[in-house]
């Protein structure tokens, strides 16, 4: 993969290429670009998919000890990815994570679209029981450690406060297993884990809907009918309030619907990435 160095450190990032549109994709804690495989294999026939690897815990190279990492910070850093890159028109998409709907309401400038799957919203951050265990296990030393070696146990992998919480299927082991490596053996990854998390602001996704109340761009919000960790309604609200917003729900799925439902993912991105312009009001 190739990397990009930026103020806070160095990301690495996958880029299909390709003259088609640019789409963006933004994952979730404790993952990796991998997370969205099945669709950037579909979705890059046309258009050039690109997907950074975000200082989420499941990134191989630390971020550099003396730069703020924070959900703000990371907020600028996406911001930074896409003017580095000279990336414009772009949909941007993100699960799980809510930095996007940020993004989107302070750097509309290069961004085309906005989709949001099934991700933290409002006051529901952190999100559910994985989000509050998250939260208070980086506030005990050792924390962290202690719960990744759980995690990383196959037979408890299914767990609701796990990847149970996350997705109806199997992630495949040698996916799971490279997200969580990062965090199980190197301390300095470990340490911006804790960075980033004990700095979440719990108002910060409720002060992003002023953002999205002026974002007056093509919008689709996708939401997951089974998901354990985000409300079905914030799916519906969030798609009321974005100007041209509108809402798809996909069934058989939990948070992770590039996991659980990824064709049916691939198909709403490229049918609302190709509509013209408007056609989401």
């Amino acid at each position: 993969m190739p990397e990009i160095e930026l103020s806070a450190g160095t990301i690495a990032y996958e880029d299909t290429g390709g003259p088609g549109p640019v789409v963006v994709l933004l994952h979730g804690l404790v993952h990796d670009a991998t997370v969205w495989r099945k669709v950037v294999a579909d979705l890059s026939r046309d258009h050039r998919c690109i997907a950074p690897t975000l200082p989420y815990g499941a990134h191989r190279t630390p971020m550099r000890p003396d730069v703020p990492l924070t959900p703000d910070s990371v907020n600028e850093l996406i911001a930074e990815f896409l003017d580095r890159l000279e990336l414009r028109d772009v949909t941007l998409v993100e699960s799980d994570c809510g930095r996007a709907q940020t993004v989107a309401g302070r750097h509309p400038e290069r961004l085309a679209r906005l989709v949001l799957i099934s991700c933290e919203a409002f006051d529901n951050y952190p999100p559910g029981a994985p989000g509050k265990m998250i939260a208070f296990v980086c506030k005990v030393p050792g924390g962290i450690a202690l719960m990744v070696r759980i995690l990383a146990l196959k037979s408890l992998r299914r767990l609701p406060i796990g990847l149970g919480a996350l997705t109806k299927r199997l992630v495949p082991p040698e996916i799971a297993d490279a997200w969580l490596r990062p965090l199980l053996t190197d301390k300095a990854i470990r340490a911006d884990f804790r960075r980033y998390a004990v700095a979440v602001r719990k108002t910060e996704l409720l002060e992003a809907v002023d953002g999205l109340r002026k974002f007056d761009r093509p919008a689709l919000v996708i939401w997951a009918t089974e998901d354990l960790m985000m409300p079905r309604e914030h799916g519906r609200r969030l798609a009321e309030l974005l100007p041209q917003g509108r809402l798809l729900e996909i069934e058989d799925s939990r948070t992770l619907i590039a996991e659980d439902q990824p064709e049916q993912l691939s198909a709403a991105l490229r049918a609302f990435v190709t509509e013209p312009s408007g056609g989401g009001s």
